[in-house]
């Protein structure tokens, strides 16, 4: 029963700002512009930038610890799937389309717009790639990886269903099943809000992008019409896929798309300036590392002044904590076998050093174009319209046919692989079971690609992704109290092993006395 009510709630509430979109999109557009970009930012930035690097911190100090060797499961478990496979479901499912979408757009957006100093300069460009690296790197991965690991350790190792309110048992005990149990369903419908608002956008968008593509391209005119067919057709692709389960579809799609990817990165980066992007992945790592504290807590307490973090750095960390919602249920649920030191290397380090190469090839090709080039009109065409600037960026190279062609069909792929674990986890949620039904799947497929087409052209994409981001305050809360639920189980299953392990010490040494004086006994008759 209290499933049925946290979803039917979490539809209604979903369905509530779907209604909004459509009918009064611009007052919604001001009430998710109002609430993250001056409630939030001017009251809890702070709170945005401590929580973030909380997260990335508890990650670093377990895979590190004497708790790295902890496996997410029986110690006798191991791992569903190979180590490629894994890494490129993760990568998949987390990223998706914004590698294309803003692996060209944010480095110069900016670098015209930098976060201080002036704009279209070599410092500019610096201080461009650097927190390009900050957005996509360590804070965005460790969200999606502690959201992972909790989930993962208390459905593996402590043998609970996929729920919230159960990671927080150690916490709270039996309390969870008073009027706490009920805040966190509350929540709970939050994250289901937050799942389904994050996946509608990603979804409407990326059409948006798409058919901006086969338009620029291809010349098909990107109407309405041929968007709403888009979106029909990748519903219809990623509800078979998922459909399939995850050893099929989700597997083979996941590894399909990241060989693809790869193989543009590497033609991007052979037919590029070579030279220019190895330069710009060391410099822009070193001042990465370099400043890593220092943009972490970065605050303007005397200006007061926060438009711009609010529109990159909180905007960014609330959206992470959002989606990460999503994305860490799905890397929990392919993450069974592992220790907890692979998990987080393999779902925070790893992805945060290819991210900042896919940026670095991407990113520092289209300032090496604009700064050494003088190509001016790629920053026009990103300022403009950033559904084409790939597209235009893209026609700069040798063999441009080949890449945009490439392009297209992994931009497909991502956004099946990312949508259909989005339902296999909205699926999971609903039945509280690690293998929903296809029944399910099919149900949320339909209700996601819904709620895109509605609300792609009535204009509320835009101000949904911006109140899902909001979002992210309140669940941060929870995942706090679930890693301090974490640290209390770990604590009680290290004094557990210990004792275990004296009682075989001592059952050894009474073995072994036992033996001593046998053996007198022998020796003297």
């Amino acid at each position: 029963m209290r499933k049925n009510i946290v979803v039917i709630v979490s539809l209604i509430v979903t369905f509530i700002f779907v209604v909004l979109g459509i009918f009064v999109p611009n007052t919604l557009g001001q009430i998710s512009e109002y609430v993250l970009y001056t409630f939030i930012s001017e009251n809890f930035g702070w709170y945005y930038m401590l929580v973030a690097f909380s997260f990335v911190s508890i990650c670093l100090y377990v895979a590190f610890s004497k708790y790295g060797k902890i496996r997410l499961g029986k110690d006798t478990d191991k791992p569903e799937f190979s180590r490629f496979t894994w890494i490129a479901m993760l990568y998949s499912s987390g990223l998706a389309i914004s590698l294309f979408f803003w692996g060209v757009a944010e480095p110069v957006l900016m670098y015209i717009e930098p976060p201080f100093g002036s704009g279209q300069t070599k410092e500019s460009a610096e201080t461009a790639m650097r927190y390009t690296f900050f957005h996509w790197g360590l804070h965005s991965w460790g969200t999606y990886t502690i959201i992972g690991l909790l989930m993962a350790y208390f459905q593996y190792r402590k043998n609970n269903p996929p729920l919230i309110n159960h990671a927080l048992y150690p916490l709270l005990g039996e309390k969870i099943y008073g009027w706490i149990g009920k805040f966190i369903n509350i929540v709970a419908i939050f994250a289901i809000f937050a799942i389904i608002s994050g996946i509608t956008t990603s979804l409407g968008l990326g059409a948006t992008q798409i058919g901006a593509g086969f338009d620029y391209v291809l010349g098909i005119n990107n109407s309405p019409l041929n968007q709403t067919i888009l979106i029909l057709s990748l519903t219809v692709m990623f509800i078979i896929s998922a459909s399939t389960g995850i050893q099929r579809g989700i597997k083979w799609l996941s590894n399909i798309n990241i060989i693809i990817a790869l193989a543009i990165m590497m033609l991007i980066f052979v037919l590029g300036p070579t030279r220019n992007i190895m330069e710009t992945f060391v410099n822009s790592t070193g001042d990465y590392i370099e400043n890593f504290i220092g943009m972490s807590f970065h605050l303007e307490p005397f200006l007061n002044d926060y438009t711009w973090q609010g529109g990159w750095d909180f905007f960014y960390w609330g959206w992470a904590i959002s989606f990460g919602v999503f994305v860490g249920i799905f890397i929990a649920r392919i993450s069974k076998g592992r220790t907890i030191r692979e998990f987080i290397i393999g779902a925070m380090l790893i992805p945060t050093l290819a991210t900042t190469i896919w940026y670095s090839t991407f990113g520092g090709s289209a300032l090496y174009n604009i700064i050494n080039l003088g190509n001016n009109e790629l920053s026009n065409q990103i300022m403009e319209n950033m559904d084409t600037a790939l597209f235009y960026f893209l026609e700069l190279f040798p063999f441009s046919s080949i890449i945009i062609g490439m392009t297209f069909v992994s931009l497909i792929i991502f956004f099946v692989t990312s949508a259909d674990s989005t339902v296999y986890v909205l699926g999971m949620y609903s039945e509280e079971t690690m293998e929903p039904s296809n029944k399910s799947k099919i149900l949320w497929g339909i209700v996601i690609a819904g709620v895109a087409i509605a609300l792609l052209f009535s204009g509320g994409l835009t101000p949904l992704q911006t109140i899902s981001a909001a979002a992210g305050l309140p669940f941060s809360l929870i995942i706090l109290a679930m890693c301090f639920s974490f640290f209390k189980s770990l604590k009680e299953e290290k004094l557990e092993g210990n004792h275990k392990e004296q009682e075989n010490n001592m059952s050894s040494d009474s073995v072994s006395k036992d033996t001593e004086s046998e053996e007198k006994i022998s020796k003297s008759s």
